[in-house]
This record gives C-alpha cells, sequence and structure tokens, in this order.
C-alpha cells in the first residue's frame, strides 16, 4: 500500500493559558506532502515544567521514528516499542530535577507500507475520519486514558457529563519520566485507508467546544483540508487551553498484492470504545429506575429493590 497526502494542515494555539505546553511534529509550516510521522504531546498543566516534558517527548519520539522510517519501509510493534523507548529516554534526560513528576500526553501517527500505526497515551486524541460514510463516518477514535472515560464506562457518568465534571482533566495513563516500569502506549492499526479520509491528531484543547458531529460537518462542508483548517483555528479561537492538532487529508491510495494480509484491527478498537456505541448518551445507564410491580416480564418490585440496595452498596 501506498499513500499519498495533501499538505498537512498544523494548528498550533496558545489560547489564553500563559506558555504553551503542547508540542507538535513536525513544527507547524514545516510538514511535507512527504511527511510520514506526526505527533501532538500535551504537557501536564498540573505539574512542574509540562513545556519541558512534551518538548523531550516530541524530539525523541521524532527522531527515532524517522530514523526508522528511513530504514524501514513500515513501522512495526516492535519497532514502535523500540521509538517509544527513546523517548522515555529523552524525557529521563530532559529531568534534570530529578523528581519524575513533569509529565505528558503522547499520540503517533505513522504512514508506511502497512497503512497506519496509532499509538497513544494519555487523553489527546486520534482520529480516523471518513465524511462521505453515512453509516460509520467515525472509522476510529482513540479511547482517552482519563478518569472520568472510566467514569462514563461504569455508568456513572453520561457521555455529556464528562466534559463538564470537575474530574475531567484527571489522567490516568501518561508519560512520567523515571518510571521504574514504563507507561505502554495503546497500538491500532488501520489498512482500511480511502482517498478522502482524514486524520486528526489534537490536544484535549481543541474539543472544549467541538464534539464530533459538528467535526465531521466542518469536514462535510470544506472544499479542502486547508478551508477545513482554518475554520477548525477560527472555531477554536476562543478556547482557554492550548490547543493543538495536525489534521492530514488521505490524496491516494496505491494498492499492492499483499495489502489483503495487513493486519487492521480498527474495527475492534472501535466497537470497544464505548463512546462510539453509545445510544443514551444523555443518562448514566449503572442505576436504573425500578419498573411498577405489574409491569410485563419484570422482575418482582422485591427482587429489584434487593438488586437496587446492590448497586448502591458498590458506587
Amino acid at each position: 500500500m501506498k499513500i499519498s497526502l495533501h499538505l498537512p494542515q498544523a494548528i498550533y494555539e496558545i489560547g489564553s493559558r500563559q506558555q504553551q505546553e503542547d508540542t507538535i511534529y513536525p513544527v507547524a509550516g514545516a510538514a511535507a506532502v512527504g511527511s510520514r510521522v506526526f505527533i501532538v504531546c500535551d504537557g501536564m498543566g498540573g505539574h512542574e515544567h509540562g513545556e519541558v516534558a512534551s518538548v523531550a517527548v516530541t524530539q525523541g519520539l521524532s527522531a527515532a521514528a524517522e530514523a526508522m522510517m528511513d530504514s524501514k519501509e513500515q513501522m512495526s510493534d516492535e519497532h514502535f516499542k523500540q521509538v517509544l523507548a527513546c523517548a522515555y529516554d529523552a524525557l529521563d534526560q530532559a529531568d534534570t530535577w530529578q523528581e519524575g513528576k513533569m509529565g505528558t500526553t503522547m499520540t503517533f501517527l505513522s504512514f508506511g507500507r502497512q497503512g497506519c500505526l496509532a499509538a497513544h497515551i494519555g487523553d489527546s486524541r486520534i482520529y480516523h475520519l471518513r465524511p462521505s460514510d453515512a453509516d460509520q463516518p467515525v472509522r476510529y477514535r482513540s479511547r482517552d486514558d482519563s478518569l472520568v472515560q472510566i467514569l462514563y464506562e461504569n455508568g456513572e457518568l453520561s457521555y455529556y457529563e464528562m466534559a463538564t465534571s470537575p474530574r475531567r482533566n484527571i489522567i490516568m495513563k501518561v508519560m512520567l519520566p523515571l518510571q521504574k516500569h514504563r507507561t505502554e502506549a495503546t497500538l491500532v492499526h488501520i489498512a482500511d485507508v480511502r482517498v478522502g479520509d482524514y486524520f486528526y491528531l489534537c490536544s484535549d484543547g481543541m474539543l472544549e467546544r467541538m464534539d464530533d458531529e459538528e467535526l465531521l460537518q466542518l469536514l462535510r462542508e470544506s472544499s479542502s483540508c486547508e478551508e477545513a483548517a482554518a475554520e477548525l483555528l477560527r472555531r477554536t479561537a476562543s478556547n482557554s487551553d492550548n490547543h493543538s492538532a495536525y489534521l492530514i487529508e488521505i490524496k491516494d491510495v496505491e494498492h499492492e498484492s499483499g495489502d489483503k494480509l495487513l493486519v487492521d484491527d480498527e474495527a475492534e478498537a472501535c466497537r470497544k470504545n464505548k463512546a462510539l456505541n453509545d445510544d443514551y448518551k444523555h443518562q448514566a445507564w449503572r442505576i436504573k429506575p425500578i419498573p411498577p410491580a405489574d409491569e410485563p416480564h419484570s422482575r418482582s418490585r422485591k427482587a429489584l429493590g434487593n438488586k437496587f440496595v446492590e448497586w448502591l452498596k458498590r458506587l
């Protein structure tokens, strides 16, 4: 498989913060149609030196990935683990305070003969979007490694409550220096890539006022990747947090004889992400209302009452 890109578009905005803790690769304005590695990292604002962490990881990850892509036609899982280890080494070296406190999220996307390899740690996101597909336009969206995501999957928050929860900034997985056991990335392999598809890597600051449907509508209404990026920039101009992204549109896909053998676990990752399959986004589902006693096919009121008590005990 040979994938050609339109010129990738970068967004790199500080918002109303005092400093920029996001880092992207290629740096804004440096991406080309021949670029094959893209990274967005968001330094942890709640920890000291988040901007140092995001820069160290981005630089270590990009240098190792580019060297690997120069010698290989595709990025295997083992190759990526080696690349990620280089990023952790760079992060350890950058922690001159030897405190192990600074940290960063990480999103990574590479294009090769195998299609795409997507990897992430934290709550910055990777999207694979097919705006022309009415049935399944969101082909993949990385699952946030956050506390609210866990609460949502446990039925303790609704989908929409995640955006307003006071705990929405608590991240469960992040890249930290000096770890005895380094946090591993979630990897997804994407071989179903078509002309007109978009890949979107973004820090959480891009999502302050934009949900998936609005993002898709924006892409459908734009005549080019450049126009879409300009509209994204306009709509996020008042966002308070640092907000950074790469928007990448597929220009052409040349298939090869071995493509049918390529690994593709995108559909499985999509199926496991409750956020992409939730029909009851306005309500948390863990505690259900007790149906009336005379409702057909219902359990007895006593049995349902006991079940309700057991649910409450687990909260």
